[in-house]
């Protein structure tokens, strides 16, 4: 059994009991963590010993929203400009995903993937889009998952917008999907039933995804009330509000995902707490779109799960956490949002990703050895109850200098282990964006 020793460095454990623990160490063995002790307990020989001095180790980052496949959008200028999301969505986005090909979504994700290793975050739960090649490409993100050791929940978006044809195929995809993912049950790759938004989503694309997904045993991952034509076009359409007429299709309950619930109303809040619903808040997206600020203080109040995501914005949970805090501040006032943003990256993420993983988020015996070890030495006394506080305004601001996922090292020292080739990937990706950017 590989075994790997982390001494000298500051533990914070997270989970629901957060522990800040100075003088011990850590210790993984086959992937799991064996034993956290007080370090003069530990005097053994081990296959690597990792010194962590002047920094925290804690539990890798979890991302509970992402879309990997928005890689090739950096830099991309050749949309015109856009007044409202909708346009956006018209303008970018679905010029984009019209655009990829099966080649394309493994390297988008690769990037993004190994920008996910430098910034400490082990997990991710992607919405993938690429409507002239839908099938195998969840397979294909998954290759780039794999190779990169992390680990995700993948799904596809289905959704009428480009035809009855595309949306079926979506459909198959998530079901092959998940029903591969099942078979295999091996903590890495999990699959959930992917729904684009209630606006582009028919009754009978609706019901026929809800029944597959359910009968496979699957949560669903769905686009809610991120602006407000989404509702509009749920009260003009469907006579109801976007959380009731996901509610009453069977799409909501605990192993679902509702992202963004920018525009819901307490009503709304109360069927997503019922259900068990996750909410996964991207504060930065949100702003960029000029879509709103969701109440996550309000949400979490009523007894909602909320958790955070990048919308891939970016891939670093500690910037996006920052950006959440300010915008709860300047929705509510400086009183409020503070652990409850802090709460939903730190905690939250974990309960959300425990429904479909085993062992993530805390540095417990028998969990994964999921782990960013970030420079910082605290300037101030650092204990459990004002943990937050470093994260946010001291840990956040230092660089992580390794990380590690199911007990393989995938960065030291600030450099990259992977078994790929980070230059050919980025050349190849360079490659392919080019040719996309050319018919965009």
């Amino acid at each position: 059994m590989k075994t790997i020793l982390i001494k000298n460095g500051v533990i914070a454990t997270l989970g629901a009991k957060n522990r800040v623990l100075t003088g011990h160490a850590l210790l993984i063995e086959d992937g799991l963590i064996k034993r956290i002790a007080p370090q003069k307990t530990f005097k053994g020989r081990y296959a690597k010993v990792i010194d962590a001095s002047g920094r925290i180790v804690m539990p890798g980052f979890i991302n509970a929203h992402m879309h990997f496949y928005s890689t090739f959008a950096r830099g991309l200028g050749k949309a015109p400009p856009s007044r409202n999301f909708v346009e956006i969505l018209n303008n970018l986005w679905w010029r984009l995903d019209k655009r990829l090909t099966n080649a394309d979504s493994y390297y988008s994700a690769a990037i993004a993937l190994m920008d996910s290793v430098r910034k400490g975050t082990t997990t991710l739960i992607d919405h993938h889009a690429s409507p002239f090649a839908i099938k195998g490409s969840l397979a294909a993100v998954e290759k780039a998952v794999r190779e990169t050791g992390l680990r995700a929940a993948l799904c596809y978006e289905v959704s009428d917008r480009d035809g009855k044809g595309r949306a079926k195929e979506g459909i198959e995809e998530n079901a092959a999907f998940i029903a591969a993912a099942q078979a295999k049950d091996d903590n890495t790759i999990k699959g959930m039933f992917g729904l684009h938004a209630s606006f582009t989503i028919s009754d009978e694309t609706l019901d026929e995804a809800a029944c597959r997904g359910r009968k496979l045993g699957a949560g669903f991952h769905v686009h809610t009330a991120e602006s407000q034509a989404d509702q509009l076009h749920c009260e003009s359409h469907h006579k109801l509000r976007v959380v009731e007429r996901l509610r009453d299709f069977g799409v909501l309950g605990r192993k679902s995902i509702a992202a963004h619930c920018v525009h819901i109303n307490g009503a709304e809040m109360e069927i997503l707490k019922e259900t068990g619903t996750a909410v996964v808040h991207n504060p930065q997206s949100n702003a960029n779109n000029s879509v709103g600020i969701a109440d996550i203080t309000g949400m979490t109040a009523k007894g909602v799960l909320v958790g955070l995501g990048t919308d891939a914005m970016t891939v670093n949970m500690l910037e996006e956490v920052r950006a959440g805090l300010w915008l709860q501040h300047l929705k509510r006032d400086p009183s409020q949002g503070f652990c409850e943003t802090a709460g939903a990256l730190l905690v939250n993420n974990a309960v959300i990703a425990n429904r479909y993983f085993r062992g993530l988020g805390e540095l417990k015996q028998g969990f994964a050895a999921d782990i960013a070890i970030i420079d910082y030495i605290p300037p101030t006394p650092l204990e459990a109850g004002n943990f937050y506080g470093h994260l946010v305004f001291g840990i956040s601001q230092g660089a992580v200098d390794t990380t590690i996922a199911a007990g393989r090292v995938l960065m030291e020292n600030k450099k990259l282990k992977l078994d790929i080739d980070e230059t050919e990937i980025c050349r190849k990706s360079r490659e392919l964006a080019g040719k996309l950017w050319k018919k965009f």
